[in-house]
């Protein structure tokens, strides 16, 4: 293949202590940015990144990614800034699709986030000052669409928790758990990824917990969203960085970067499909999803390609079991290298990158394995595969399925009845905060087939919901209320 992309430098760090031990995101990118460079074991390789790819953070730099390429000899790099609401990967299939094409020689996907010496800084009683850079970078990528609809954001708010939850009591209900078993479950599921990470030398907590530790509600483990306690939930409080550099071939073989440093992206799929929650008609099943997992298990199929180690991504639960569905995987297969985001750390809208970056080291060390790694974005709105391969087995190859999926799927009409009757389709309870009691927020179908979003903060009703299922229950409602 000519041009064939082939990541060659890999760099990943995690800080933790004190507040003054701690730095702060544009630091730990630039770390990061030296370690990727030092390990393609030719520093040469900065003559020839011409881009600079940088997903936006929890921090407020306009452009980190020119700074680091100032300070580290190739200030003639275009640069991005990819907000939230854009598929990690798509950096990946961009940088390694423009290389193809030639249109850039060499990419460098850094990303990174400091929430925790924050953290520390209230906990100190310090002062966190961030680096101002006021310049806007090349490039900004966005999403085309909001993530969900003014009906979703007045009862759920902007945290990604409740959606998420919401879409587990439906697979929930779709396994014919009861209230207990799917308590195990989950908890057996994310006792395993606690494991996993508290193996991970990158893995932030070193914690190895019971199936109960994560099912039980304490005060280290507080109520999210029913059925999601905070253990279930992306950590993002971390100080955590990643990067890689890709190259072409040619440029690999000049720089004399060896073999054993070269990691080839096989194939590639997304889906950027955007569909509210509320409006997707099966919430579980999109089929963007189906059509990425299969245009990658099609590939592995034609080409006796055998995944043997995977990263499934871990927001929150409902997203890997979704996940392990598309791809056929089994209840006992090892679904994460990392141990999750719960436990290994979720910095905000750079894990894919970081989770990346964790197979690409374990396949640098056990040629044999082939791994499959996923990313979402959004309230699982977007997905996306990659797999990867110590050596060449085929030409890359990506494909964007959202045209397949928007001729497929079309979103479920919002109900304009004040009153009436409906099936709830998934449903959470969020517990009392500073702002409002607790409540539950219901998706339901009317009898006309549309959705709506109501809302309830009757005691006995939120009690119940966690002691038995309503997923499927026959309910009246008024107004945006469950009566």
């Amino acid at each position: 293949m000519k041009n064939r992309p082939v990541v060659v430098g890999l760099g990943s760090i995690q800080q933790t202590g004190n507040f003054s031990d701690l730095d702060e995101a544009l630091i730990l990118m630039e770390q990061v940015t030296k370690a990727a460079i030092q390990d393609s074991t030719n520093n040469n390789i900065t003559q020839y990144i011409d881009e600079v790819q940088v997903p936006k953070g929890y921090w407020k730099y306009r452009d980190p990614g020119k700074w680091i390429a100032k300070r580290n000899g190739f200030s003639h790099a275009e640069t991005s800034v990819t907000k939230i609401g854009v598929l990690q990967q798509n950096l990946i299939n961009s940088a390694c699709n423009k290389i193809i094409t030639e249109k850039i020689r060499a990419s460098l996907i850094v990303g990174g986030e400091a929430r925790y010496k924050k953290i520390r800084a209230l906990i100190e009683d310090k002062e966190y000052i961030e680096t101002e850079l006021s310049n806007n970078p090349d490039h900004y990528v966005k999403a085309k669409d909001d993530l969900h609809i003014k009906q979703e954001e007045e009862h759920l708010g902007l945290m990604a928790v409740g959606y998420y939850a919401i879409l587990e009591t439906a697979l929930r209900a779709q396994k014919n758990l009861s209230i207990d078993e799917h308590k195990k479950y989950l908890g057996k599921m994310y006792s395993e990824f606690s494991k996993i990470a508290a193996a991970n030398p990158g893995g932030w907590s070193k914690n190895d917990l019971s199936w109960q530790d994560i099912a039980m509600v304490n005060k280290k483990n507080t109520l999210q969203a029913l059925p999601y306690n905070k253990f279930h939930c992306t950590s993002w409080n971390v100080n955590q960085a990643s990067a890689m550099l890709l190259c072409s071939e040619e440029i690999a073989d000049e720089l004399n970067i060896p073999q054993f440093k070269r990691i080839y992206p096989l194939a590639s799929s997304e889906t950027n499909h955007m569909i509210a929650a509320i409006q997707r008609p099966n919430p579980i099943k999109p089929i963007g999803l189906k059509l990425a997992a299969e245009y990658i298990l099609n590939i592995c199929h034609k080409n006796n390609i055998k995944p043997n180690t995977y990263e499934l991504y871990s927001c929150f639960p409902v997203a890997v079991q979704m996940f392990a569905e598309a791809l056929h995987l089994q209840d006992n297969e090892k679904l994460t290298v990392t141990g999750g985001m719960s436990f290994a750390g979720g910095p905000l809208n750079n894990y894919m990158i970081h989770s990346t970056i964790k197979m690409l080291g374990d396949i640098r060390r056990t040629p044999s394995k082939i791994g499959l790694v996923t990313g979402v974005s959004g309230m699982m709105t977007k997905q996306a595969f990659a797999l990867w391969a110590k050596d060449p087995l085929i030409n890359f190859s990506s494909k964007d399925v959202t045209s397949d999926a928007a001729t497929l799927e079309q979103p479920v009409d919002i109900s304009n009845l004040d009153e009436g009757t409906g099936l709830i389709i998934g449903y959470t309870v969020l517990p009392k905060n500073h702002k409002e009691e607790e409540k539950a927020v219901i998706y339901i179908e009317d009898t006309n087939g549309d959705r709506k979003v109501l809302i309830s903060y009757d005691k006995d009703t939120l009690k119940k919901m966690g002691e038995e299922e309503w997923v499927g229950k026959s309910i009246k409602f008024k107004g945006d209320y469950l009566v």
